[in-house]
């Protein structure tokens, strides 16, 4: 059985090597451990630090959860991210990330979550990308299965306009002259 969140937020941590020298914040609920002395848990708070890149995110879930495969929910939001890391693409399992309030500014890193078969909640706002024209539709098209983006709702009528003003360019073939002449 999954414990609370493994909460690491509020640490001024600027690496995942940070994170194993630290002690989990203690909630309301106590944290379980396994019998290797890894916690059993299936979300993961690293917000509100100083975090630039994710180098080290795979070794750091390895070293820290009892079953890390089953991460579902990371919270990376208000850190200084740039890009979205391909670390984050081995959590097959996650089917919630925030990472709202960082430094991402270019859309087409978000190409990189479609590969995320579960994931259906993502938090992108406060990023400079969030300024971009089009930015919700292009989030949607790039990660169909989202429910949630900006902890909004995703329509059915903006799953249908993603679907059309993102689709990839089609090729016309050139017209040949008529041989009437």
């Amino acid at each position: 059985m999954f414990g609370p969140p493994l909460d690491f937020s509020f640490k001024c941590l600027s690496s995942m090597a940070d994170v194993l020298g630290e002690e989990p914040n203690t909630g309301l609920r106590p944290l379980k451990r396994s019998a290797e002395r890894k916690f059993c848990s299936r979300a993961l708070r690293l917000n509100n630090n100083i975090i630039t890149e994710l180098s080290g995110l795979r070794i750091t879930v390895h070293a820290l959860l009892s079953q890390p495969h089953q991460l579902a929910w990371l919270d990376l939001s208000f850190n200084d991210i740039s890009h979205i890391d391909t670390a984050l693409i081995e959590l097959e399992q996650l089917r919630v990330l925030y990472l709202h309030g960082n430094s991402i500014s270019r859309l087409g890193e978000v190409d990189k979550l479609g590969s995320l078969p579960w994931l259906h909640t993502l938090t992108l706002h406060g990023n400079t990308l969030e300024t971009e024209q089009g930015y919700r539709g292009y989030v949607i098209a790039a990660v169909p299965q989202l429910k949630t983006m900006d902890f909004s709702a995703v329509t059915n009528q903006e799953r249908r306009m993603a679907r059309i003003w993102h689709q990839p360019a089609h090729r016309h073939k050139p017209t040949k002259p008529s041989s009437d002449a």
